[in-house]
């Protein structure tokens, strides 16, 4: 992997169970981290990390959250968007309204606004990755959960989308799509299975950073399947 040292990198959704990992493992490779959540709290707080709070499915806070970066350091590398949410009705007929607006807004709006408010801050050059965690239920028939596929599913059209939007620009587009993650809280919500199936945060991690590093220069439009063992 290319040296990530210097390397100004936006990681949304920076205090959950997956961005914790994340911000240690680019940090650990010498990259400056600007990390947004919407709500910080004391027990986040990680050294050399700038902490930005922002709700990234408004204009506002995605606009917000790149200045915070460029202000900091006057430039931004890469955006690392690990914003997204997971909920449930069942079947589609049973499907609320509202859990099909909010897994639509956390999981492809957030991702919209933010890579549109880094492209449009970035006009004259610097930028040159923008990733994406997307979701093994977004490529696979995924009967019940049918708000959070979907929503995935966009996710994954606005990569494949913008990479050849912006290829002449020298900025790669790529998205990772774990299986289910061995967060506490995974844990917590299925405690009957088999956790040595699940994909490690670190293992994410490494992925993504190789994405964002010079070596990942002639990747782009990629859907990256990180099923773990399941």
């Amino acid at each position: 992997m290319s040296s990530l040292t210097g390397k100004c990198v936006l990681i949304t959704g920076a205090t959950g169970g997956l961005g914790k990992a994340v911000v240690h493992a680019f940090l650990e490779q010498g990259a400056f981290v600007a990390g947004t959540a919407r709500r910080w709290v004391g027990e986040d707080a990680v050294d050399g990390l700038l902490q930005v709070q922002a709700d990234l499915t408004t204009p506002e806070g995605a606009e917000g959250a790149v200045r915070a970066m460029l202000e900091a350091r006057g430039r931004l590398d890469a955006v690392v968007h690990l914003v997204g949410g997971f909920a449930m009705d069942g079947p589609l007929a049973s499907t609320k309204v509202e859990t099909w607006d909010r897994m639509m807004g956390i999981n492809a709006r957030s991702a919209f606004l933010v890579f549109r408010a880094a492209l449009a801050a970035s006009q004259s050059g610097g930028l040159r990755r923008l990733i994406a965690v997307g979701s093994r239920a977004g490529e696979q028939v995924s009967p019940g959960v049918v708000a959070y596929a979907v929503s995935k599913a966009a996710l994954h059209a606005l990569v494949v989308n913008l990479a050849v939007e912006v290829a002449d620009r020298g900025i790669t587009v790529n998205a990772v799509l774990p299986g289910v993650i061995d967060t506490a809280a995974n844990r917590v919500a299925m405690p009957g299975a088999d956790f040595s199936k699940w994909v490690a945060p670190e293992s994410i991690a490494e992925t993504l950073m190789w994405l964002a590093s010079d070596a990942a220069g002639d990747t782009s439009g990629a859907l990256i399947p990180v099923y773990g063992r399941s």
